[in-house]
């Protein structure tokens, strides 16, 4: 009986079969070997200290760039902060239009993220209680964010059939400059500003800038839109007059300014009418600090309509 197993494909044995024939496939190519700093060892790859505008991360207009605290950051130039009171005045109506409680939620998302990078903070220079005392003061600002009308807001006693009501709302665009240290120090400023429905542009503290644009890293990949915050790294000298001079600025905050430049800034708030806020103590945790950055509004309504 014939047998019908089927028979082993034989392999080609002429020269045209044999180039008909699938090629080996290739042995993987290794990885590429790290590269290798000058005295051996892995090459480090360094953090770039960028700006931080309209939620984006730009270098400055003119390149230029500074020495502090050991690193290089980027030194803004009056375009950039032309660019971040811009895009901070197109969010500014969006972020103030949120309720109460969404500003609260999306802030303690900002606390939530920012002790994620505890150690990333204190690598770059904070201490690991600074960091803490920081996060602690995001999370107690946001709690804030659905109080502060009822706290601050009233009726008020009429002789008249009127209700009336004093609310405060948002001021506006906020230019503040952080004091040191760099990270409490802007965070102390910026939260009450943030929660009162305010928008801010802010020049960190020249001589500490590293923290300020790890928070902005910290902000970028949060819930905030983009645009509520810009944070200029830079000289002090540079960017204040031209930030308490600005026209679509509505207030400044100088509790980081240099003494020597107070008055001058002072003068150039003055000649816009903008509110200007110098507190005795930067680093202060109250109710007050939001209130300095808001306005208290009347309304008057006839009662039973």
């Amino acid at each position: 009986m014939a047998d019908k197993r089927p028979v082993p494909d034989k392999p080609p044995t002429t020269k045209r079969a044999r180039a008909a024939a699938p090629a080996a496939p290739a042995a993987p190519t290794p990885p590429p070997a790290p590269l290798e700093a000058p005295g051996g060892g892995r090459l480090e790859v360094r953090k770039t200290y960028k700006l931080f505008i309209g939620g984006e991360f730009p270098r400055s207009e003119s390149g230029r760039s500074y020495k502090a605290e050991g690193v290089w950051a980027a030194r803004a130039s009056r375009k950039d902060l032309r660019d971040a009171v811009r895009t901070a005045r197109a969010a500014a109506d969006g972020w103030a239009a949120r309720t109460a409680y969404n500003r609260g939620q999306i802030l303690y998302r900002v606390a939530e993220v920012l002790e994620g990078r505890r150690a990333q903070f204190v690598d770059e220079g904070a201490t690991g209680a600074e960091v803490a005392a920081a996060v602690d003061r995001w999370v107690w600002y946001a709690g804030w964010a659905d109080k502060i009308q009822q706290v601050a807001g009233t009726v008020n006693p009429v002789a008249g059939p009127y209700f009336d009501f004093t609310m405060p709302e948002p001021v506006g665009v906020v230019g503040l400059a952080a004091p040191a240290p760099g990270l409490l120090g802007v965070v102390s400023r910026l939260a009450p500003v943030l929660v009162g429905g305010n928008v801010a542009v802010v020049v960190a503290a020249e001589a500490s800038p590293r923290a300020a644009v790890t928070l902005a890293e910290v902000l970028a990949t949060s819930d905030l839109p983009g645009g509520t915050v810009a944070i200029l790294t830079g000289l002090a000298s540079e960017l204040l007059p031209w930030m308490a001079a600005h026209r679509d600025v509505d207030a400044v905050d100088l509790a980081g300014a240099p003494a020597e430049l107070v008055p001058a800034l002072e003068a150039a708030a003055a000649d816009s009418v903008k509110r200007v806020v110098r507190p005795l103590d930067p680093l202060a945790e109250s109710p007050y600090e939001i209130l300095a950055f808001q306005e208290m509004k009347t309304v008057w309504h006839p009662v039973g309509r």
